[in-house]
């Protein structure tokens, strides 16, 4: 893994939050993760909207996806994947940079299957306000998400 930069919209990550890149590509893991293997897919290069992605960015986001998702459903003995992208403000897009959101999904993981999508909704408005003490779902420190980061690294050693 190379010790580039990498932003997530107006957000420096750090590159032991990064488990996996291409040249256009990169997988992080998630500040406030839904699920166990919630991670995000991004383009390196700063892309707001899915429109505005080159024919070479789009393709490698969705291989990478595809790549980090397998993966992920194995290591975590899961037996499907939700895939998701929020495009734009309306669609609950508040981080101003295209990301693909990658969730390893099990059996009752969620009491109806489509709530996956109102917890991703509310997830992106967490994040839009910051810190609100009062939600269940807090930021994890850079130590917890390093560590992920390592674990899910030795995934794509080979």
């Amino acid at each position: 893994m190379s010790t580039s930069s990498y932003a997530f919209g107006p957000y420096q990550i750090d590159p032991r939050e990064v488990f996996y890149t291409t040249p256009f590509s990169y997988a992080m893991v998630n500040l406030r993760p839904l699920l166990p293997a919630h991670v995000l897919v991004c383009p390196r290069r700063l892309v707001p909207r899915f429109t505005d992605l080159t024919a070479d960015e789009t393709s490698d986001l969705w291989l990478t996806a595809q790549k980090v998702g397998s993966r992920l459903e194995t290591f975590h003995n899961a037996s499907s994947l939700t895939l998701a992208i929020q495009d734009g403000p309306q669609a609950g897009q508040t981080v101003p940079h295209v990301h693909i959101h990658i969730l390893p999904r099990k059996g009752g993981d969620f009491e109806k299957n489509d709530e996956i999508y109102d917890a991703l909704d509310e997830k992106e408005k967490e994040l839009k306000q910051k810190l609100d003490l009062d939600k269940d779902r807090v930021d994890r420190s850079l130590e917890e998400m390093a560590n992920e980061a390592s674990q899910y690294r030795s995934l794509f050693d080979h």
